[in-house]
Formats: C-alpha cells, structure tokens, sequence
C-alpha cells in the first residue's frame, strides 16, 4: 500500500471538490459484449458467475485508480483489492457476502472461491473485516436485465469502495450481452477510468482463452 499524493493544482482541486459532497459517487452502466466469452465458458465447462467474478476483479486491479482508497485526510493505493460478492444461501432467501483473496491466477482464484462459497452457504455473513477497504463490493442480478443501477451505501464521503453489479445476459444481433454496472467516487475515479475499466472488460472478454488458464 502506498500513499498517493495529488501535485497537479487542478486534480487536487477536482478531488477536494467531490469530496466534500454529501453523495460524492457516479454510476455508469453498459451492455457489454460477452460473446466470445460465453462460448469459451460453456465449451470449457467452466463455472461461469465465479469466471465473471474473477474478469470484474481482474480488471479494477489493472486500474490504479480503482485501487484508490480515501483514508481520513490520506489516499491510498493497495497492491490488490479483492472481491467481496454476493452469494445465495440455506439460511434465508436472501445473500451473503463472499469474500475471496484476489490472484491473477484463475485454477486458484476459483478453487479458493469455491471452498469460501460453501462456508458462506452454511454460515452467511454481511460483516466486513473492521479497518479493511481493500475491498471491490460485487453483486450479480440475474434475473434482470437492467439498465442502470443504484446501490445501498452509507451516506458518508470516506466510503470509496466501487461498487460492480452484472445482470441478466441476452442475445441482440447475435451478441451475447451482460448489463454492468460500475460504482465509484469522483473524488477518486473520474469518467476516463471508468471507460478505461469497461475497455478493458470487453477486451478481456473477446480473449477469454488468454485469462482464464
């Protein structure tokens, strides 16, 4: 973890600026073409919301802006940030959080997330580790395909963890489709990041066979 230092006028004037708003975050959502990434899943037999949970972390950790975390009057940036998402379980018709350790590797991104999947199963927990914002808070709606997205948050500036939704996938013009949804804090991430983000997403999708070894 390092300390990010704003030297530019202008960006420290553009940080100090959304900070101070009472709900300092933007939410963009786009229908993002998983194609290729799809088929590859299906044809691999690979499971396909967990390959998703691990392409959504992979791509905020390759951007540092995404890794930035507003601490008192200090920025930080983490070497990784680590998914914590939603999963179904026996205790009650609504979800757990689920939170794995990230790594670029996938047979061990998966493996890992499988065994604390079932330990959410059987004894559910929605209560982050306290001094802990090394988190990407995740959450997949399947069952909708929607179009924009607004998450449960507190009302406080210093809560500068992104929030990344997927929903239902469908087929338009022969591309497969996923609603995403990216929550984040404009004094941290500003629209070029967060375009930068689903260029990126979309590139990782349409070579699914260079990530997920």
């Amino acid at each position: 973890m390092k300390k990010i230092q704003f030297t530019n006028p202008h960006r420290r004037k553009h940080y100090e600026f959304f900070k101070g708003m009472n709900h300092p975050h933007f939410n963009v959502t786009a229908q993002v073409d998983i194609s290729h990434f799809a088929k590859y899943v299906k044809e691999n037999q690979l499971p396909f919301s967990l390959s998703l949970v691990y392409f959504l972390s992979r791509t905020a950790n390759e951007i540092p802006e995404f890794k930035w975390r507003i601490r008192g009057e200090d920025v930080v940036e983490h070497a990784a940030v680590h998914p914590s998402y939603t999963v179904s379980t026996e205790a009650a018709d609504v979800f757990s959080f689920c939170t794995v350790p990230y790594t670029s590797e996938y047979d061990r991104f998966i493996s890992t997330a499988k065994e604390i999947q079932q330990k959410m199963w059987e004894n559910p927990n929605l209560e982050d580790e306290e001094g802990r914002d090394d988190y990407l808070f995740l959450s997949g709606l399947p069952w909708i395909r929607f179009t924009s997205m607004q998450h449960a948050m507190q009302e406080h500036p210093g809560d500068s963890v992104p929030r990344i939704s997927w929903g239902k996938y469908y087929t338009l013009e022969n591309k497969t489709l996923l609603p995403v949804s990216v929550q984040v804090h404009h004094a941290l991430v500003d629209g070029r990041h967060a375009g930068a983000y689903f260029e990126l997403l979309e590139a990782q999708f349409a070579s699914p066979q260079n990530w997920l070894t």
